[in-house]
């Protein structure tokens, strides 16, 4: 007897090879990996709002829609005969078990912190060229940094102390100071890049992400702001 989980989802894929099929929807027909690129952009990011918002309605609406995104990529690739939704899954329980050996395996590790860290180094291990492969090209900036300086502490580069990047800080900020007015504008903006670049390494030592806390900053301003004209 099939559980409800496996009825659910097995209804949620058949829904999709009809909307697939001649007899379907024009529009879902006509989508492609590229086309869906949007939408699936859309959906994560109508996931991450329903969380901010603490609406479990609302999330559990998003989480179907993102899940269906999930679907209709697999079906798209199915068509071309490259996986479905089937490899999908296996290759997501693969993954997983293999990054955790100190679950599966026998190895040790204590502490949340050292799990995140045993789970980059397995992933640049797996990372052909670079050890920056598995960084998405699309992530947002804070967080493609804050990525990027995590991977290279792992690989034994030193940011220094607390006080050494906060003296780094002063100095960007000393040095916009000086040249404002004075150089051209790619110059400032070199330096505004380091800046920023050096308060997302503050962040890592403080053990803050700095995408999270910005987006709730913003959010604070908006509804602050937001109902004045």
């Amino acid at each position: 007897m099939m559980k409800k989980t496996d009825i659910l989802f097995s209804r949620l894929v058949k829904l999709m090879d009809i909307l697939r099929s001649a007899k379907g929807c024009p529009w879902d027909r006509k989508q492609n990996h590229r086309s869906l690129k949007i939408c699936l952009i859309e959906e994560t990011y109508e996931v991450l709002d329903a969380i901010d918002r603490k609406n479990p309605k609302k999330l559990k609406e998003e989480l179907g829609d993102l899940l269906y995104q999930i679907i209709f990529h697999s079906r798209i690739a199915k068509e071309r005969k490259k996986f479905d939704i089937n490899d999908v899954i296996d290759s997501a329980y693969k993954k997983l078990v293999k990054r955790h050996p100190h679950v599966f395996g026998n190895e040790r590790i204590r502490g949340a912190e050292k799990v995140i860290d045993a789970w980059h180094r397995r992933k640049m291990k797996e990372s052909e060229n670079s050890v920056f492969d598995n960084i998405p090209k699309a992530l947002p900036a804070l967080h493609k940094a804050e990525k990027i300086q995590r991977k290279l502490s792992l690989l034994g580069h030193n940011w220094g102390s607390l006080l050494d990047i906060l003296k780094k800080i002063d100095k960007d900020l000393e040095d916009i100071k000086k040249k404002i007015g004075r150089e051209k504008k790619s110059y400032l903006e070199k330096i505004l890049g380091n800046l920023l670049f050096d308060i997302v390494s503050l962040s890592y030592l403080l053990k803050i992400e700095p995408e999270t806390v910005l987006h709730e900053t913003i959010n604070r301003y908006v509804k602050k702001w937001g109902g004045n004209r």
